[in-house]
């Protein structure tokens, strides 16, 4: 089985919520939310620091 983190074609602002998701297979709001909450709760800097980051970084899922 070959499962890479990729962002997903299922998104709400660049995929990388939803690419995390299918990677885990778990559903997408569950780690949207939780993501949020993590951000939130840490000052919003670093969250949308790592979410830039991951954006620039995650290949888009029809790349090989």
């Amino acid at each position: 089985m070959d499962k890479r983190l990729r962002k997903s074609t299922d998104h709400m602002l660049a995929g990388v919520c939803g690419g995390i998701a299918e990677f885990f297979d778990v559903d997408p709001t569950l780690v949207r939310a939780g993501y949020a909450l993590l951000t939130f709760f840490s000052f919003a800097f670093p969250g949308i620091l790592v979410y830039l980051l991951l954006c620039v970084i995650m290949p888009k899922k029809d790349a090989a």
